[in-house]
């Protein structure tokens, strides 16, 4: 097939109106190029939105450089917009990450997608390499602008864009930003340990990213037949898939695949993952809806938090109430994995922060900080002192299981607070 020759970045510029939102992938997702043009030009631009989850590059219009003719919409922070959002120069949207579709399509006119891809192959068709997330879902829905670039690997699933279906393309040659696995501490191992013992052969996993996922990963290195259906693909994942642990046979969807919505990690995992037909990345509103995780058996959902207090409330986006990232899939999967049969939702955290002086399982959450996922939907908390059961129990039986599994240090503190608490 004859491609079409690619233009440069700036012809960008050109697809730029006024009032324009532009959408871009989270992560490596994001053309660099693509928005270093419009930053050139930003000059020319009035009104510009760029709406995104979790970016990886900080650059002068998230520091509010262009004023408002060019400004960031965050769905969820990351450590490069959390000091911009605190300063004021860019909005945070709240959200589930699989709803992400339904909001930008509400919000936004007719919508320009900027995002990174791998170049096209013989048949015209890009791949959006690491990424899935919410821009696939507007393939053939919107106007298209890619940035091909040979460090992007060629992935399968639902993120292939052909050439007829975008308005321009150019061409780049930078690397993709690696996410190393962080080192599981001995804390992350002991809590990798309950929830490994607790995880059947054949279980479908959802995990994260970070020291307690990694370990987690690592920890299942003995099982059988495991599957894989998460929004975030890593290297402990592409370690099981190697290590034949995760095979997918006894899934009920995708069976054999590994589908995820999004990639992060290192080199070796970008390198494993092109041209790999064993993974799919799928749309977020697919892998992250609650109706779809429900039909697998015995869904294992494993989600951290920062924050939980004796009812059973989860504060994982805000510390003392301030923001500090949003709700991201957490909710999303925690209640798919209620309505699955058999399944499980874990969520996990250290006990204690600030050298072991403030406790994380708390009595009442901080003025301020927001719940994540909702007491009844929390099914099993761990920290490195043990699991506390929580679904179907009273909420006497609950603060007594969280305090249970508290730092020794901190437990009597809790129980007489609970006590007052409980009085009023």
């Amino acid at each position: 097939m004859n491609i079409t020759n690619p233009g440069v970045a700036d012809d960008v510029v050109a697809h730029v109106g006024p009032g324009t939102d532009i959408i871009i992938p989270l992560a490596n997702g994001e053309p660099v190029t693509l928005i270093d043009a419009l930053e050139c030009h930003a000059d020319e631009l009035r009104g510009v939105r760029i709406h995104q989850m979790h970016a990886l590059h900080d650059r002068p219009y998230l520091a509010g450089e262009f004023g408002d003719n060019l400004r960031h919409v965050s769905y969820f922070l990351s450590h490069v917009t959390r000091p911009h959002f605190r300063s004021g120069t860019i909005d945070l949207v709240p959200n589930n990450f699989s709803e992400m579709r339904d909001i930008l399509r509400t919000n936004t006119r007719d919508p320009l997608i900027l995002a990174t891809a791998s170049p096209p192959d013989r048949h015209g068709y890009f791949s959006l390499g690491l990424n899935a997330d919410y821009v696939c879902s507007f393939i053939g829905r919107a106007r298209f602008f890619l940035e091909a670039n040979q460090h992007v690997p060629r992935t399968f699933g639902r993120n292939q864009v052909h050439i007829s279906q975008v308005v321009g393309w150019s061409e780049a040659d930078y690397p993709l930003i690696e996410v190393p696995p962080a080192q599981p501490r001995d804390a992350d191992r002991r809590i990798a340990a309950y929830l490994a013992e607790r995880i059947p052969n054949g279980a479908t996993l959802q995990t994260g990213i970070g020291a307690i996922p990694n370990a987690v990963l690592s920890a299942l290195a003995d099982h059988r037949d495991l599957g894989v259906h998460t929004e975030l693909l890593s290297d402990g994942v592409m370690d099981l898939v190697e290590r034949g642990v995760v095979t997918g046979v006894a899934k009920q969807l995708n069976r054999t695949k590994t589908v995820g919505t999004f990639a992060l990690g290192t080199t070796q995992l970008y390198d494993f993952l092109d041209e790999n037909a064993a993974f799919e990345l799928w749309p977020v509103r697919y892998v992250n809806d609650p109706r779809v995780i429900a039909q697998e058996r015995n869904f294992v959902s494993i989600n951290s938090t920062i924050a939980v207090d004796l009812l059973g409330q989860c504060a994982s986006e805000t510390i003392g109430g301030s923001y500090y990232s949003s709700s991201g899939g957490q909710a999303d999967f925690a209640r798919g994995a209620m309505y699955s049969d058999g399944g499980q939702g874990f969520v996990v955290l250290h006990s204690t922060t600030a050298g072991g002086t403030v406790s994380k399982i708390v009595t009442q959450l901080a003025p301020g900080d927001v719940v994540t996922t909702l007491k009844n939907t929390v099914d099993k908390v761990v920290t490195e002192w043990g699991v506390a059961e929580l679904r179907g129990r009273s909420l006497r039986q609950r603060a007594e299981a969280l305090i249970g599994i508290a730092h020794p240090d901190h437990r009597d503190r809790l129980r007489h607070e609970a006590a007052r608490v409980a009085a009023r």
